[in-house]
C-alpha cells in the first residue's frame, strides 16, 4: 500500500513551499521536505504539525526556502519534531544550515507570526490583530539541528532508522541521486516490498557550468538507470513546463554576460537578486569564470574595474562550504580542479574555485560602502523576492539612476494569499507588461522604468505596549493549558517552555559558558551562583509558572488543583540532567575543594548548597535537612581552619572581603567583553558578526511586527535571464516513456502548467500500457490524499530450517535468488524438532519433551511471526509425478540481456550480426534473435543452403556446432542459471 498526500505546494504558481506525505503498508510514513515561502505563514505548517508524532523519517531535497524554509522553525515549536530522524546530502545540509543562518539573520518576521485565532476573543480581527513574534532559533539552535541530520552519499542505498514513535520500517531502502538544479539535489528512490517509489522535484537534466545534471540517463544515455526503471509511482513537479523562450545553457550564459558587459561599459551597476547558497552558486561562478578569462582580453580595462559582490549575512560560510564539497559538481570542474592542484603542487586556489574575483558582503554597512563607490560593479543579493535579504536594500541604492539594471534570474509570482504584496513580485509584473526594447548584444527584453513608483509594505519589529502584553501573556498560559491537557506531561517548545525547562536552560547555560580561567576560586564560583540565580528569577510572571510556583515562588506552600488537568494536577520536579562532553561528565571545581578551602558566604555553603540559617514557620526545607541547624563538622572545620591562620577575623570581615573580591573579578570580566566589542573592525567582521542579534532581542521581551507602506521609484532598467534551472517540458516527456512509471503525480505549479502536462503524459502512459480507460496520471491538491498502490499478489510466509538449509543461492547483480518447491502448511510442524535430535537415539518421549519445550519458547518469545505459514520440504511419497525445482525444465535463467552486448560477442565469435529493424537481430544470414517488451529473448533459426547446411545440426564440439546452437549457448550464457532445492 502506497497513499501519497501533498502538505504543501500543490497547485501553486509561485514557488511556495513544498512538502509531502508519503504514507507505506504498516503505518510507515516519510515526509519529504519541509519547505516555506517569503511570507513565513505559520498556518502553511498546520499540516505538519497534524501528522508530527506519525511521523518515521523526514527526507530533504534541495538546500532552498521551499523545499527545507520551515525545518529550524519545526523543530523549535512542533513537538516531537526534533526527534524524527532526517536524511540529506552533504551539500544540502550544509548550505541549508548557510540559508537559514541568513534567513534568520536577515528577517525578524521568520520567526513566524502567533496566529490571530490563538489570540482568544479578547483580540481583534483581521489586521487591527496585534502581530506577535514568535521565538526565533538562534545560530547555535541552527547549527545543532543541521548536524543531526544523516547525511549520505550518491547512489547509496541506506535502511534509515526510525524515530522512537514510529513503527518498525519494515526493510525500506531509500538512495539518493543527484537531480541536478542546486549542489547536492536529490531524487530520493524508496524501495519498500514491492513498492518502489521515484520522488523527483525541481530537477534539470541539462550539465551546467558549476551544476551536474539529474542521474536519470546511464552513461551511453540511451536509458534510464536501472534503480530508477519502471517505478510503481513517479511523484515529479510541473513548474516551469510552460516557459515562453527556450534557449540552451550556452545561449543562456552568453545573454547574462552581454547584459552585464553593455551596463558596465557605461558606467552602471547590476542587481541580480536570487537565493543564499544554491542557485548564487552557479551565477557566482559563471561571473567569476568570465572575469578569469578577460582579465587579458580586449575589454580587460572593464573588467579591473568592476568588482563581483555576493551579498548575504552568511556569505562567508556558504564559500567556506563550497570549497570542501568538489566532489559533488560538475565533472568538467573536478578536472580542472584537479589538473590545476596537480600543476600547481597541491594548490586549489589556482583552479576553477578560485574566487578571487567574488567579494563577500555579510553587513548592511558594507552594502552601503559598495553601492556609493562610483565604479561599476555587480551585486549577487540574497532572496529573489526582496522582501527581507540585502536584495530589497540594494535596489533601494540603485533604482534611481538609469544605468543601472536589475536583472531578474526567475518569475516572481504572488505568495499563497494571492496579493502581489512583495516587492519582487511587483518588479516581474512591470517587467512582463511594460515598454521594452530588445538588447542588440544579447538578444534579452529590457524594460525601461521611466520613474514609475511601486508602493511595497515594509516591516519593522517594536516592543509589546501593557495591553499586548497581558494578552500575549494570556496567550502563552492558554497554550500551556492546551500541551497539558493533550499530552499530560511537562513538554513544551519555544514560548510554550514552562518553567522548570526555563529553569533548567537557565542552568545548563549556566553550565556551558566559556568562563575566564584568570578567575577561579571563590569569586568564580560565587559569580556563577548570582548569574545563574538572575537568569531563573527574571521574565516569569505567576502565570507562567503554574503549579511550578511550589518551587521557585518564596514562602508559597499551597497550589490550588482543583478542576486541573495533567500537568497542573501534580507535584511538580525539575529534572536536573548532567552536562557532558568528549571526554565525560562535566566537573565543576567546587565539588572538589577540601573543607579548609570552602567558605560560607550569607549562610550558604558553596558546595553543599546548605543554609545555615534557622528556617522560618512553615518555611520548606531539603530532605534530610535538620532544621537549619550548623553541621558541626563543617563548623569545626571552619573553626580550625581559622585557628591555623593564626588570626580570628570576624564574620562580617570574611563576607565584606569576599564581596570585593567578586565585585573585581564581575569587573574585570565586564570591562574584558566592551574592550572585545569596541575594538571589533567594522570593515573586517568575524564570521559570527552580524546586524542581527538574537541574545539583545531575546532579553527585550515578546516583540510585534509593525508595517508601514513605502514607495519605491524605479529609473533603473529591468530583464530577465532564465537561470530557475528547472527541466523543460520536452526533456520530461522523452524520459517519461524510457522510465516507465506505473502511475504519475504531478504536485507543484499552476494550473495550467499541471493541466497541459498531465494530459500530454495521459496519453503517452496509455498507450505504453495500452488501456486508454485506465488513469494513470493524479494531480492531487494540498491534504487530498491520492492510492497510489499496484495491483499485486504478495504473501508473507516462513521457510523451514530443514527446506532453508538445501538452498544453493546465485549471485545476480547484487541479489540472492534461488528456485524452490515445497509444501505450504498453516500450523507449526514438529519436524524441525525431529531435525535437532539424532535420528538412531530418538524416543517417543524425547520427541514429546521436545516439542513442548519448543512450543513452549516459541510462546515465550512472542515472536510477531509465529503465526505465519511455514514452507516445509516435500515428503518422500509425495514426490512421485510431482516435479520440483530441480527438473531442468524448470530453472530460472535471470538476468538482463542486451541485444547490442549479444552482437558483439557474436562478432567477436566469428559470426556475421546486424539489425534488421524492431531490435531484430540477424546472424549468419539465417538466424534470428528478437527480444520482447517483457524483456524475454526469443532464438528462431531455420535450414540453410550451401555454407549454411547443416544449420540445426546439434555437435558438441566448438567447430562443428551449427550456428542456432551457437546463439543459443551464447543467449544461456549471459544469463544467470538458477536451481533450487525442494
Amino acid at each position: 500500500m502506497f497513499t501519497f498526500t501533498p502538505l504543501l505546494g500543490a497547485h501553486s504558481p509561485s514557488a511556495t513551499g513544498s512538502s509531502s506525505l508519503l504514507e507505506l503498508d504498516g503505518g510507515v510514513r516519510v515526509l519529504v521536505d519541509i519547505g516555506w515561502d517569503s511570507s513565513f505563514d505559520t498556518t502553511q505548517l498546520a499540516e505538519v504539525e497534524r501528522h508530527t508524532s506519525t511521523l518515521s523519517l523526514i527526507l530533504l531535497t534541495h538546500a532552498t526556502l521551499d523545499h527545507l524554509g520551515a525545518y529550524a522553525h519545526c523543530c523549535k515549536h512542533i513537538p516531537l519534531f526534533d526527534r524524527i530522524p532526517v536524511y540529506a546530502t552533504t551539500p544540502v545540509v550544509n548550505l541549508g544550515r548557510s540559508l537559514l543562518e541568513d534567513l534568520y539573520a536577515s528577517a525578524p518576521a521568520a520567526a513566524g507570526l502567533v496566529p490571530a485565532s490563538a489570540l482568544g476573543a479578547g483580540s481583534a480581527a483581521g489586521e487591527d490583530s496585534p502581530q506577535f513574534l514568535l521565538q526565533a532559533p538562534t545560530g547555535e539552535e541552527v547549527a545543532a539541528y543541521f548536524s543531526r541530520i544523516n547525511v549520505l552519499k550518491y547512489s547509496q542505498p541506506h535502511q534509515p532508522v526510525p524515530s522512537p514513535f514510529s513503527p518498525p520500517l519494515g526493510g525500506l531502502t531509500v538512495t539518493a541521486y543527484s537531480a541536478g538544479h542546486t549542489l547536492g539535489g536529490t531524487i530520493w528512490h524508496l524501495q519498500h516490498g514491492l513498492e518502489s517509489i521515484v520522488y523527483a522535484t525541481d530537477w534539470n537534466q541539462t550539465k551546467e557550468s558549476l551544476l551536474p545534471e539529474a542521474a536519470w540517463l546511464s552513461a551511453g544515455g540511451s536509458e534510464v538507470i536501472e534503480p530508477l526503471q519502471s517505478p510503481t509511482a513517479l511523484v515529479c513537479s510541473a513548474r516551469g513546463v510552460e516557459k515562453s523562450h527556450v534557449i540552451t545553457r550556452k545561449q543562456r550564459d552568453e545573454s547574462l554576460i552581454a547584459l552585464v558587459r553593455e551596463t558596465i561599459s557605461q558606467g552602471g551597476k547590476v542587481l541580480i537578486p536570487t537565493d543564499s547558497s544554491a542557485r548564487v552558486l552557479e551565477l557566482a561562478f559563471i561571473l567569476n569564470q568570465t572575469w578569469r578569462e578577460n582579465m587579458d582580453g580586449p575589454h580587460a580595462a572593464t573588467y579591473r574595474n568592476t568588482k563581483i559582490y555576493l551579498a548575504s549575512r552568511s556569505a562567508k560560510s556558504t564559500m567556506r562550504y563550497v570549497q570542501s564539497m568538489l566532489e559533488w559538481m560538475n565533472e568538467a570542474v573536478m578536472r580542472d580542479a584537479e589538473a590545476a592542484m596537480n600543476a600547481k603542487g597541491n594548490a586549489p586556489a589556482s583552479g576553477p574555485l578560485d574566487w578571487k574575483h567574488v567579494s563577500v558582503i555579510d553587513r548592511q554597512s558594507q552594502l552601503e560602502r559598495a553601492m556609493r563607490k562610483k565604479h561599476p560593479s555587480i551585486i549577487l543579493a540574497s532572496d529573489t523576492s526582496m522582501t527581507w535579504g540585502f536584495a530589497r536594500q540594494a535596489i533601494e541604492l540603485l533604482a534611481e539612476d538609469a544605468r543601472n539594471l536589475v536583472i531578474l534570474p526567475e518569475k516572481v509570482t504572488a505568495t499563497n494569499d494571492g496579493a502581489a504584496s512583495g516587492l519582487g513580485e511587483q518588479i516581474w509584473q512591470h517587467w512582463a507588461s511594460g515598454t521594452s526594447h530588445v538588447s542588440s548584444h544579447s538578444c534579452v527584453k529590457v524594460v525601461d522604468s521611466s520613474g514609475t513608483t511601486i508602493p511595497f509594505r515594509h516591516s519593522e519589529v517594536a516592543s509589546l505596549e501593557s495591553n499586548e502584553t497581558q494578552l500575549y501573556n494570556q496567550y502563552l498560559a492558554r497554550q500551556r493549558q492546551l500541551h497539558s491537557t493533550q499530552q499530560g506531561d511537562n513538554t513544551g517548545t519555544g514560548e510554550l517552555a514552562t518553567a522548570d525547562l526555563i529553569d533548567e536552560a537557565a542552568s545548563e547555560s549556566s553550565e556551558s559558558s566559556d568562563e575566564d580561567q584568570e578567575l577561579q576560586g571563590k569569586a568564580l564560583n560565587l559569580s556563577t551562583q548570582m548569574t545563574a540565580s538572575q537568569k531563573r528569577k527574571g521574565g516569569l510572571t505567576t502565570e507562567d509558572l503554574g503549579i511550578n510556583i511550589l518551587l521557585k515562588g518564596k514562602d508559597i506552600h499551597d497550589y490550588d488543583v482543583r478542576d486541573k488537568r495533567g500537568r497542573d494536577k501534580v507535584f511538580p520536579f525539575a529534572t536536573r540532567r548532567h552536562r557532558a562532553d568528549d571526554f565525560g561528565e562535566l566537573i565543576k571545581p567546587e565539588d572538589y575543594l577540601r573543607a579548609e578551602e570552602r567558605d560560607e558566604i550569607d549562610g550558604v555553603d558553596l558546595r553543599d548548597q546548605i543554609t545555615l540559617n534557622d528556617a522560618a514557620v512553615g518555611q520548606k526545607r531539603k530532605w534530610g535537612d535538620d532544621g537549619g541547624r550548623p553541621n558541626s563538622k563543617q563548623h569545626n572545620n571552619k573553626r580550625s581552619r581559622l585557628d591555623r591562620q593564626g588570626k580570628s577575623r570576624a564574620p562580617d570581615d570574611i563576607d565584606a572581603a569576599i564581596a570585593r573580591a567578586t565585585g573585581e573579578a564581575m569587573g574585570n570580566s565586564a570591562t574584558k567583553e566592551s574592550s572585545a566589542l569596541t575594538n571589533g573592525d567594522e570593515d573586517s567582521p568575524s564570521e559570527e558578526e552580524s546586524d542581527y542579534e538574537p541574545e539583545d532581542a531575546d532579553s527585550q521581551g515578546p516583540r510585534k511586527l509593525v508595517y508601514s507602506t513605502q514607495e519605491l521609484t524605479l529609473n533603473c532598467k529591468l530583464a530577465h535571464v532564465d537561470f530557475s534551472g528547472t527541466f523543460e517540458k520536452r526533456d520530461f516527456l522523452m524520459l517519461l516513456p524510457l522510465i516507465r512509471p506505473r502511475k504519475l503525480v504531478l504536485m507543484s505549479g499552476s494550473t495550467s502548467e499541471l493541466d497541459s502536462l498531465s494530459s500530454e503524459c495521459e496519453a503517452l502512459m496509455s498507450r505504453d500500457t495500452g488501456d486508454p480507460e485506465k488513469k494513470s496520471v493524479f494531480v492531487p491538491r494540498n491534504g487530498e490524499a491520492v492510492d497510489m498502490s499496484v495491483d499485486t499478489n504478495a504473501w508473507t510466509l516462513k521457510i523451514s530450517r530443514k527446506l532453508a538449509r538445501k538452498l544453493v543461492w546465485q549471485n545476480v547483480k547484487g541479489l540472492g535468488i534461488v528456485a524452490l518447491s515445497g509444501v505450504l502448511k498453516t500450523e507449526p510442524d514438529v519436524e524441525d524438532a525431529d531435525d535437532a535430535m539424532d535420528e538412531d537415539d530418538g524416543t517417543a518421549k524425547k520427541k514429546l519433551k521436545l516439542a513442548a519445550s519448543l512450543a513452549e519458547s516459541k510462546m515465550e518469545r512472542e515472536d510477531p511471526d509465529a503465526h505465519l505459514p511455514v514452507l516445509e520440504p516435500i515428503a518422500a511419497s509425495m514426490q512421485v509425478g510431482v516435479p520440483t525445482a530441480r527438473d531442468a525444465e524448470l530453472n530460472l535463467h535471470v538476468g538482463d540481456l542486451r541485444i547490442t552486448d549479444l552482437r558483439a560477442l557474436l562478432r567477436a565469435q566469428g559470426h556475421t550480426a546486424e539489425f534488421r529493424g524492431e531490435g531484430t537481430l540477424l546472424v549468419d544470414g539465417c538466424c534470428v534473435v528478437r527480444k520482447g517488451a517483457q524483456g524475454k529473448i526469443e532464438v528462431e533459426g531455420g535450414v540453410g543452403s550451401g555454407s549454411n547446411a547443416g544449420l540445426l545440426r546439434r555437435d558438441h564440439s566448438n567447430s562443428g556446432m551449427g550456428t542456432f546452437w551457437q546463439v543459443k549457448k551464447a543467449v544461456y550464457g549471459g544469463l544467470a542459471v538458477v536451481g533450487g532445492a525442494s
